[in-house]
Parts: structure tokens; sequence; C-alpha cells
């Protein structure tokens, strides 16, 4: 990485950073980005060069897995079977969490707050991941020589696949902390792949 680069990095997260700590101390709803831009001592203008909205900043970390699953998909050997090529993208998200600094760490933890405090950003949470899981679906689909549009078996891979994710989230919490989240991912990760007989994604397409 650049001298840009690392500067315009150091300025997203200033503004991450800024966001969050305003959020949970004032309100997600009270909270403008006037405010934000302002204790970075930035404009207003040079926020939207980084984040859309205030929802696109709370779900940054949606861009960030869906990058790193993508990439993992397009990685993988053409001939691998599409349920554990998603099991691979999920352990390279596990694995990006597990090497998360404890400045990352504290982030993720405060963007979990900040959702569980407002129902209606888990409901834009819901819709983004609905898009990561279209576009899993159509690399699935092509891994397959299916039509996206048509083939079901595609989207059930994705969906049972990224249901594992959901569950290793969120059933059960503990103390809540990322040891215990990426504990739990794993966990959950096992245990998908063991209760799945090996070949049942491997159904031909319909012509």
């Amino acid at each position: 990485m650049g001298l840009r680069e690392r500067k315009k990095e150091k300025t997203r997260l200033a503004l991450l950073d800024a966001a969050l700590d305003l959020f949970l101390e004032q309100g997600y709803e009270s909270t403008t980005v006037e405010q934000i831009a302002g204790a970075v001592d930035v404009s207003p203008r040079t926020f939207f060069r980084y984040f859309t909205s205030k929802d696109h900043l709370v779900l940054w970390f949606h861009d960030h897995g869906e990058e790193i699953m993508l990439e993992t998909l397009t990685s993988r050997p053409a001939d691998e079977p599409p349920f554990t090529v998603l099991m691979h993208a999920l352990r390279a998200v596990l694995s990006d969490m597990q090497g998360s600094t404890p400045e990352e760490s504290a982030r993720f933890l405060k963007l979990r707050r900040i959702l569980d405090e407002n129902p209606r950003l888990i409901g834009q949470s819901v819709a983004r991941g609905a898009q990561t899981e279209r576009r899993l679906a159509e690399l699935v689909a092509e891994r397959r020589g299916a039509d996206p549009d048509n083939d079901q078996l595609s989207h059930l891979i994705v969906a049972f696949a990224m249901s594992t994710l959901r569950v290793g989230f969120e059933c059960p919490r503990r103390d809540g902390t990322l040891v215990e989240i990426t504990d739990r991912m794993g966990e959950t990760i096992d245990l998908a792949e063991r209760s799945l007989q090996p070949g049942w994604d491997l159904q031909r397409p319909d012509r």
C-alpha cells in the first residue's frame, strides 16, 4: 500500500471509529454525517468519498466479508464441489476475523451493539446479506454450468452455507467476545460439513 492509499485508509477508519463512538454515545438516528465528519475534521463531502450514507458505514463489514468470499470462490479448483468451495470461503472469513487487531476487534463489537440497538439496521443488514447471497449463487451456478435465474440447487447450496454463518454468529451467545464468536463459527462450520452427505451438491443442472 502506497502513501496515498495509507492516508485514505487512515481517513476511512477515522470516520468509521468516530461514527461508531457517536452512535453509541448519542444514538444512531441522532447522529448526522456533519457530526461524524466534524469529529475527524473533514468536510461532509469528504465523508461521501468513503461512504455513501450512514447505513453504508454501519454495514461496511458486509462489503469486507463479501470481498473475501468472492475472492475465495474464484480461486478454488473448478472441479471442487460447490458446498466445499463455500465452506472454504467461510473459513477465509473466519481466518480474517481471527487475525483481527485489538482495534479491529473493538470495532466489530461496537458494530454488533449498534445493530442490536437499532432494529431498522437489522433489516438493512439482512437485505445486504441477500445481495451477497445472490452474487455467490451466480458464481456457484457458473461453476455448475447452470443458469442462476432458474437453478434452484445453486441458490440452495448458498442458502445452506450462509445459514451456517448466521448460526455461528448468533446462536447461542455466551460472553460475546470476538474469540467466542469465532470459536462458535468454527464449530458451526464443522457441524455443517459433518451433517450433509458427500455429493449432495453435485447433481447435474436441468437443461
